[in-house]
């Protein structure tokens, strides 16, 4: 076991400090601070096994890029699953992108750049699987890097393994691959369930529009036609495939739009001001994107934007979109 404790260091020293502790506790990553400050009050702690290795990480607000240049740098391969416990994590990989609440898990592949996004004190638990682990199954989990998962499902039981796995001393010998396995099966059945089967034409359309929706989001005129024809399918079939995720095209697509406007009003880059937000991401102007915006999160841009603070969504009327 090793843990590092950054704020045992002189508050000058804790950032340069952190930086160094990620990329030896972890791969090659570049941080950068979201707010200005000397002090970078951060903890990790990890704990190898046999083939993965286990960490607790406790940080402050920041963006951590996992780019080219790192990856060029980064001995061997693997996929990190990264249960949230504390804060949230803007994670984004492969042109996919997810919000991940506590309670929630990602992953990510250190073949290839990815980015989180920490907009406020935040804590995580972090497992290390080497690629060889998953086996056959490596491209299904590969696939569904930077989703988001929860305690539902194959999910549920990822969430248990590495709860489980935390406490175990690395001294128990052949046990500990066992157990290393379970988790890499648990991983690779909850990628499975997002996998669609061979043949169910539905599901695959509603993946290929999950994986493309969020670069629509800039355009107004974006609608079932215009996606229909950019996907070759029929409208009736973009329907079909959209509404077994339980939620219409139209609510699927403002609920994104929405999501990455929180994400950018919450975050120190992107457009500046909330007219520039809400065409980013397809409204005619401010007054409709504020209005819809209060009635999802129950807040309007400008609070949200004051605050620093990515809001929770309002619970919604099971009979509105």
């Amino acid at each position: 076991m090793t843990v590092w404790d950054v704020a045992a260091r002189p508050a000058r020293e804790q950032f340069g400090f952190w930086r160094e502790v990620i990329c030896e506790a972890f791969v090659p990553l570049t941080p950068s601070r979201s707010r200005p400050g000397d002090g970078f009050s951060s903890r990790v702690e990890t704990r190898p096994l046999a083939r993965t290795v286990r960490a607790r990480i406790d940080s402050q607000p920041q963006r951590t890029t996992h780019g080219p240049a790192e990856v060029a740098r980064t001995d061997g391969e693997y996929v990190f699953v990264n249960l949230q416990t504390a804060g949230t994590c803007a994670v984004e990989q492969g042109g996919r992108g997810s919000l991940v609440r506590p309670g929630q898990f990602t992953v990510v592949d250190t073949a290839d750049p990815y980015r989180f996004d920490f907009d406020r004190p935040w804590a995580m638990v972090s497992y290390r699987i080497p690629h060889d682990l998953l086996g056959g199954r490596l491209d299904s989990v590969r696939r569904q890097t930077a989703g988001c998962w929860d305690a539902r499902g194959a999910g549920a039981v990822v969430s248990a393994v590495m709860s489980a796995m935390w406490d175990l001393d690395a001294t128990i010998g052949p046990a500990a691959l066992d157990v290393e396995q379970s988790l890499a099966a648990a991983l690779c059945a909850a990628a499975a369930e997002r996998t669609p089967p061979p043949g169910d034409h539905h599901a695959v359309v509603r993946a290929e529009i999950l994986r493309r929706i969020d670069t629509w989001l800039s355009d107004s005129t974006m609608s079932v036609t215009s996606a229909s024809r950019m996907l070759g399918v029929s409208p009736r079939t973009l329907h079909a495939a959209v509404s077994a995720g339980g939620e219409s095209f139209a609510a699927l697509l403002r609920r994104r739009r929405l999501e990455r406007a929180a994400a950018v009003l919450a975050g120190d880059r992107g457009p500046s001001t909330i007219t520039e937000i809400a065409a980013s991401v397809g409204f005619d102007g401010p007054a409709s994107f504020s209005r819809a915006f209060r009635r999802e999160f129950g807040r309007t841009p400008s609070e949200v934007r004051a605050a620093r603070r990515i809001p929770a969504r309002r619970a919604q009327d099971p009979g509105t979109n």
